[in-house]
């Protein structure tokens, strides 16, 4: 099998843009065997530091997922109220803004390499509700909205974040799944146009268990989406309850936790190799998308070393 890759995360440009470096990094990343394409981080462009650098390093067989996680928490950090969710009507129509800048960059991609490459759009229900008000209301006002735009054939997909739950500091403090469920059932209802993908939902592993305190909570929300039709997806991101330079129950994208086979590995990490694989039992058939977003620790950790932790926590998955 083959998954996204949210090589943004892993990149060894962590500690600023060098485009040397990160060419060096695309060609390795164009090694492997298994990867079907990028998770790609969208910020207001197609690449936050070069579009024509982008266009030039990726690989035209690639496919491409792409994720407002970025962007969403960039805007967030200079107005709580924006988010596609925002009972503001000025930082919803902000985000909805955001959205089309979206739309268009997946226009630019395609078109750069003459085919649909993108599969879907991983969005978020912003804001965060312990700083600004979000509602069912304003998100089913914005599906709608953006269900009009030509996404050249790319997937809505909405990517579960974890939600206030008291007496916990939120990571994200987004809308529930349950809201988001009854959301996209609604939405998916009214959808006449034959040619228009329903908006589905994916299952962000790290996420659901930073919302739950548990592991179980990430198999928990897979078998919520599949009991409603909806699951898209399944994105590999891991956490620690322990205070580990990846910071306790923090959306950092800890790497799993390293066994006999898996050498490229974070001690510690709750997302252990049989942890994937019982998420991935959960869904039954295996969704179309899977892929894996690792964070590493050192920052200034070799670029191979980095490539090296992909590697082996592809090679986990395929050992399913």
């Amino acid at each position: 099998m083959q998954y996204f890759v949210g090589a943004y995360a892993t990149s060894p440009c962590a500690l600023g843009w060098d485009p040397e470096l990160e060419s060096s990094y695309y060609q390795e990343l164009k090694k492997l065997p298994n990867v079907k394409g990028l998770e790609h981080p969208f910020t207001g462009k197609l690449h936050s530091n070069d579009d024509e650098w982008f266009l030039q390093n990726l690989d035209p067989n690639w496919q491409y997922l792409f994720t407002c996680v970025p962007g969403n928490m960039n805007a967030l950090g200079q107005n709580p109220n924006f988010g596609i969710a925002s009972d503001d009507e000025a930082g919803r129509q902000e985000a909805l803004s955001f959205m089309q800048k979206a739309c268009e960059a997946i226009t630019k991609l395609n078109g750069h390499l003459g085919r649909q490459a993108v599969q879907a759009i991983e969005i978020q229900t912003a804001p965060d509700r312990s700083k600004a008000r979000g509602s069912i209301v304003a998100l089913e006002k914005s599906l709608k909205t953006m269900l009009q735009w030509d996404w050249q054939g790319a997937q809505l997909v909405i990517e579960h974040c974890d939600t206030l739950v008291k007496d916990q500091v939120p990571a994200k403090g987004f809308l529930t799944i349950e809201d988001e469920i009854s959301v996209v059932r609604e939405v998916n209802a009214t959808i006449s146009n034959p040619d228009q993908k329903p908006v589905g939902m994916i299952v962000n592993w790290g996420r659901s268990v930073i919302e739950t305190r548990n592991t179980q909570g990430a198999i928990e929300h897979i078998q919520l989406l599949k009991d409603n039709q909806l699951l898209s997806g399944l994105m590999f991101s891991g956490v620690s309850d322990q205070e580990t330079e990846y910071v306790a129950w923090a959306d950092t994208h800890m790497p799993p936790a390293p066994n006999d086979k898996l050498q490229a590995g974070a001690t510690d990490s709750l997302m252990t190799e049989q942890e994937m694989h019982a998420s991935l039992a959960a869904c039954g058939e295996v969704p179309s998308i899977v892929g894996i977003k690792l964070g590493i620790r050192p920052k200034s950790m070799p670029m191979l070393e980095r490539v090296a932790h992909i590697r082996d926590c592809l090679e986990a998955l395929e050992r399913f």
